[in-house]
């Protein structure tokens, strides 16, 4: 993932008594969240074979419960979350997913199209303020190890919608 924060040079002018700090000095920015969907590993045989990815959540911001997680999730799990935060909100777009493949679904072309499709997805919802501060699911689909659709199918089903729509 490209860094996005950047170093800038001020020119100092000798009469400029103020001292302009240097991005390098705080280290990292105030807020970050950084979301890859790296290293796609294909299981089974036949017709149960399918694709994991693994989301890679770099951040400090306050709502994720680690700084630092790795979790690998397929694309049907995807498609449940995806379809879990429309049923949270009517307040936020939700971007689409890359489509289904049906033929040469295991090329690797066709899964690094898929692979880079979930991260820019993800890159999104999880940037979206509203849905750091107000999806049920959000930071346990980006975190939880132990997700499973079942879990948290009947947590967000007992939940209103609240507090945000």
């Amino acid at each position: 993932m490209p860094n996005t924060h950047r170093a800038f040079n001020y020119p100092r002018s000798t009469a400029d008594s103020r001292k302009l700090p240097d991005v390098d000095e705080y280290n990292l920015p105030e807020n970050f969240l950084e979301i890859e969907v790296v290293n796609p590993l294909t299981h089974g045989a036949g017709g149960k074979m399918y694709t994991s990815f693994e989301i890679v959540c770099r951040t400090n911001i306050p709502v994720f419960k680690m700084r630092v997680s790795s979790v690998r999730r397929r694309y049907s799990d995807f498609e449940w979350f995806r379809d879990r935060l429309e049923r949270e909100t009517s307040r936020v777009n939700i971007p689409p997913l890359p489509g289904k493949v049906f033929t040469n679904r295991f090329d690797d072309s066709v899964i690094e199209t898929r692979r880079q499709g979930l991260q820019r997805f993800l890159q999104i919802v999880a940037g979206h303020p509203l849905l750091q501060t107000g999806s049920k699911v959000l930071v346990a689909f980006i975190q939880d190890p132990d997700f499973s659709k079942e879990k948290y199918s009947n947590y967000v089903a007992s939940k209103s919608k609240t507090y945000y729509s």
